[in-house]
């Protein structure tokens, strides 16, 4: 038998992995020219080139650069007009940004379960939370698939809800054919170090909207408006501006993502028709209607049956010393974090005049099944890992089957190892 490494023998793989983020040549050019320019601020015309193609490319005519993804989601809740107590639905496995934009607006994040299959918001279970008080829903492309769109809209829109695609994971995304960011409202999108496109930090709002384009750009502008004068402010608003020097960076980063989102689809895919059904690796299921995908994450739902009763934690910790680089995610939903479960969220007056008090909401006695399950059996493999070449993929293929065969002397190192720890 192959000893697995965790157990004493050799490695299936000493190499790294395509490392992130990928830069060359061009990218310290753009940053040259943007130096040269002396324009290093928000107002650099790179800026202003970066949103209209980005917006192009899903296939809306606006889009507003800001910071981070975390403060789009804040200025586009902000700028559909959401506020205090508003509740807002949100899927619990995603991170925890999506949540407390609702917060940071003054609304209520009300969480709806996903479906086991996609990880995305279950449109069922969004149906079911819809109150008198709900203003929005931000459904999320979870690791680069589209969720359901043609259920969450048409919900939606039958109830006067504003959706916020929140496609931090999904930039050139596709559903239908069509690219994610143009079927709601508006689409938020990060370019934090470790997403698809990246300058260190940024973010991005798309929406078809005009109107909705001008209270997003006001109020990531210090409440300016477009023609106005320069300490003519006409609503509230902060500083939410992206750099210059970001947009340069993420112009180029923009030149290479077809060709990244093609790679890890070709391998993704390798690695799903690799692991063969009953395998005790389960990729989450491809909607039919999803024409394209970016694979941010590679998801697969671990059964501790198909490794003859190996815990997650052995077969990942198995996995990692075979030098294939996967990890756990997230370790519960998140609505299970301290900011939901204790006191955090409630008003000072708590509980005179608390919504959350008042509409009986207790995140603490929250139990989503699916979310739950999710946390318990899901092994993520990160997208940079998908941008390597085919052999990559075998490798983690041959890992994974001498983990398998060797998963009796895996369960005993692990044991080993956790009693010496």
């Amino acid at each position: 038998m192959n000893v697995p490494a965790i157990a004493g023998g050799s490695a299936v793989r000493t190499r790294p992995f395509p490392s992130w983020p990928q830069f060359d040549r061009r990218e310290l050019d753009a940053v040259c020219r943007a130096l040269e320019s002396l324009v290093w601020g928000g107002y650099s015309p790179a800026v202003a080139e970066l949103e209209q193609r980005f917006a192009g490319l899903h296939g809306v005519p606006h889009g507003v650069a800001c910071a981070n993804g975390t403060v789009a989601l804040h200025a586009a809740l902000v700028a559909a007009g959401v506020g205090p107590g508003d509740e807002v639905i949100v899927p619990p496995i995603t991170f925890i940004a999506t949540a407390t934009a609702a917060a940071m607006a003054g609304a209520i994040p009300v969480f709806a379960d996903i479906d086991p299959q996609t990880h995305n918001l279950d449109p069922a279970a969004f149906a079911r939370a819809i109150t008198s008080h709900t203003r929005a829903v931000i459904p999320v492309h979870f690791a680069g698939q589209p969720a359901d769109l043609d259920a969450i809209c048409a919900t939606a829109q039958r109830h006067g809800l504003a959706v916020i695609e929140d496609a931090a994971h999904a930039h050139g995304a596709r559903w239908r054919g069509r690219p994610v960011g143009s079927f709601g409202l508006a689409a938020t999108f990060s370019f934090q170090a470790f997403k698809l496109m990246t300058a260190g930090e940024g973010g991005m709002v798309v929406t078809g909207d005009a109107d909705m384009a001008a209270r997003l750009r006001s109020f990531c502008n210090q409440g300016r408006r477009a023609g106005g004068q320069w300490y003519e402010h006409v609503t509230l608003g902060t500083n939410y501006r992206l750099t210059g020097l970001q947009a340069a960076v993420l112009l180029v980063q923009l030149e290479r993502l077809s060709e990244h989102n093609q790679r890890r689809e070709e391998n993704a895919n390798r690695l799903r028709r690799g692991l063969a059904a009953g395998s005790g690796l389960e990729p989450l299921a491809v909607d039919q209607r999803v024409t394209a995908q970016t694979n941010y994450l590679m998801v697969l739902r671990y059964r501790p049956e198909g490794f003859r009763g190996l815990g997650r934690d052995g077969f990942i910790a198995a996995m990692n010393a075979e030098g294939i680089p996967v990890t756990a995610g997230y370790p519960y939903p998140l609505y299970r974090n301290p900011l939901f479960t204790g006191r955090a969220l409630h008003a000072r007056a708590c509980p005179a005049g608390c919504a959350l008090c008042a509409r009986g909401i207790d995140y603490a006695r929250l139990d989503l099944p699916a979310a739950e399950q999710a946390c318990r059996e899901a092994v993520w493999l990160e997208h940079q890992a998908l941008l390597g070449e085919s052999s990559d993929i075998d490798d983690v293929l041959e890992a994974v089957e001498k983990v398998r065969t060797g998963a009796e002397l895996v369960k005993q190192a692990w044991a080993k190892g956790l009693a010496n720890a």
